[in-house]
């Protein structure tokens, strides 16, 4: 079972971050390789249970429920439930926001684990670490510096 973690600091205080990114709705206003999403089941972003339906820049869609949402911890944790990866299996992630208090900056992690057949597992973790991951990283560092 392969497990990902990626993590980074983003140039914002935690309350902040946390608001950009808490409605699982939201995601395409700060994830640049979301193009859109919309809720097939719940009546807000917020509300676990909820399933977003999410087109990524290539045009693939995934459809992932949210099965976890913290306010005290700063994290939430969503599983797919409809993968446009071959192999992809079981698929669950959570991200997680901490305050850094020495410079009331936000350090993000973000991980899963899954289950995937043997030789998808390298171009998964690619593109799970890469595209998703990383760049949603990035993305919020560039939102939060303007």
């Amino acid at each position: 079972m392969p497990r990902l973690y990626v993590s980074g600091i983003v140039p914002a205080p935690v309350e902040e971050v946390w608001a950009k990114i808490r409605d699982f709705n939201e995601m395409p206003s700060w994830h640049s390789n979301v193009e859109k999403s919309s809720l097939d089941t719940g009546v807000s972003g917020a509300e676990v249970g909820a399933v977003r339906r999410l087109v990524l820049a290539d045009g693939r869609e995934a459809l992932e429920r949210l099965v976890a949402l913290d306010d005290g911890d700063h994290t939430f944790t969503y599983k797919l439930i409809g993968s446009p990866f071959p192999g992809l299996r079981r698929y669950v992630a959570t991200l997680r926001l901490a305050p850094v208090t020495g410079s009331n900056q936000t350090f993000l992690e973000w991980w899963s684990e899954y289950d995937a057949d043997a030789n998808d597992e390298t171009s998964l973790a690619q593109t799970f670490t890469g595209a998703v991951y990383e760049s949603g990283i990035k993305a919020l560092q560039e939102y939060f510096t303007g």
